[in-house]
């Protein structure tokens, strides 16, 4: 336990879980979009996210994390309204999200070049988060250390091509977490590493070099 768990985030917002856990999901949105052009976004929210999210500026956090702004960032009280000046459509939907958290929005966006994507996470209390789906698969992260995302095509090698380079290129990185999700077999596939530390420069282009590796996305502690 560390300060942060004792007096809860340096957040604007009434609510640690409503503003300052909000922001750090669309904050995991941001950097999956990794300084592309936003279009527009449809963010679902579920449970008490549904029934509170403009009284406690959930609406506002999730979009002002999208955009790149920090728990602390005074930009969240007028994140809508940036949002529209930088030309991204956006709308908010009231869905219950079976079996899932009762502060978890589901964030579908839309960039300039075409590509889409999803994430779904939620809010845990405290500012924390736990993000469990991306582009339709399950995924277990927090953000609360540095995750790489490696999206590549379920292929013999690719696990051990990936880890293997890790260890001899970079032996000094410890990996704390590793888990696999694919949609089937033979099909898209995502790992998601937790590592130790920040990772070395130029480890994510290398794991984009590797055979079937579609893209590889590191997302710092958030």
């Amino acid at each position: 336990m560390d300060v942060f768990d004792i007096i809860g985030p340096v957040m604007i917002g009434p609510s640690s879980s409503h503003t300052a856990g909000a922001v750090r999901l669309g904050g995991v949105v941001n950097k999956l979009i990794d300084g592309r052009k936003l279009k527009k976004v449809e963010i679902t929210l579920s449970g008490s996210f549904a029934q509170t999210y403009k009284g406690h500026g959930t609406d506002r956090a999730l979009l002002a994390g999208i955009m790149g702004f920090t728990s602390d960032s005074p930009e969240i009280r007028d994140a809508l309204e940036i949002a529209k000046e930088r030309g991204i459509e956006y709308s908010f939907i009231k869905r219950n999200i079976p079996m899932a958290h009762p502060n978890t929005a589901s964030i579908r966006y839309f960039l300039e070049d075409g590509t889409e994507g999803e994430m779904q996470g939620a809010s845990i209390g405290g500012g924390n988060i736990l993000v469990n789906r991306i582009d339709g698969m399950n995924v277990e992260f927090n953000g609360e250390t540095s995750t790489i995302l490696v999206m590549h095509e379920d292929k013999p090698g690719v696990i051990a091509g990936v880890t293997n380079l890790m260890h001899w290129e970079h032996e000094a990185l410890n990996i704390s977490n590793f888990h696999l999700s694919r949609q089937e077999k033979g099909g898209e596939a995502i790992m998601t590493i937790e590592i130790d530390g920040v990772p070395p420069e130029g480890l994510i282009d290398d794991i984009r070099g590797i055979e079937h590796v579609k893209n590889a996305i590191l997302i710092k502690r958030i």
